[in-house]
């Protein structure tokens, strides 16, 4: 069983995947305009069909995980409430450079800083409201 985060940008999608292609190196594996679907599927997401030209669907693979996206209904306000990403870097220089780059555009939660859990540790909300924890890892006791 694999659970694959799907996010709704709600007509900034393809911003998003640029932002995220940059930022954490993101792989496009797949994207999809509403534009692309067969005939007669323009309105599945409601009522009112999504603008042809916004995504249905996209697919980045970001280290060894899949992150969906989709523009959804397009209608300018995306919320993402009551989740967080959580990204277990590397290493604390791996940690800082996507918390830096996460927090480009976006609003620190708590700074990145050693905590009694992790070498590493921040929270940050990015330029699409989408809220990241990131974390390096203490060594293990050996």
């Amino acid at each position: 069983m694999q659970i694959q985060p799907y996010l709704f940008f709600d007509g900034r999608c393809e911003e998003a995947i640029a932002y995220y292609r940059e930022a954490l190196s993101a792989e496009l594996v797949m994207l999809m305009h509403y534009s692309d679907g067969p005939e007669g599927t323009e309105g599945c997401a409601g009522d009112e069909p999504p603008p042809p030209d916004k995504v249905m669907h996209a697919c980045l693979q970001v280290g060894q995980t899949q992150l969906l996206a989709s523009d959804g209904f397009a209608g300018g306000n995306p919320e993402f409430k009551g989740i967080s990403l959580s990204i277990a870097a590397a290493d604390d220089a791996e940690a800082k450079r996507l918390f830096d780059a996460l927090a480009d555009g976006g609003q620190v939660q708590q700074p990145l800083a050693e905590t009694f859990f992790a070498t590493s540790f921040g929270m940050v909300a990015d330029r699409f409201g989408v809220s990241w924890m990131i974390v390096a890892g203490k060594p293990q006791a050996g």
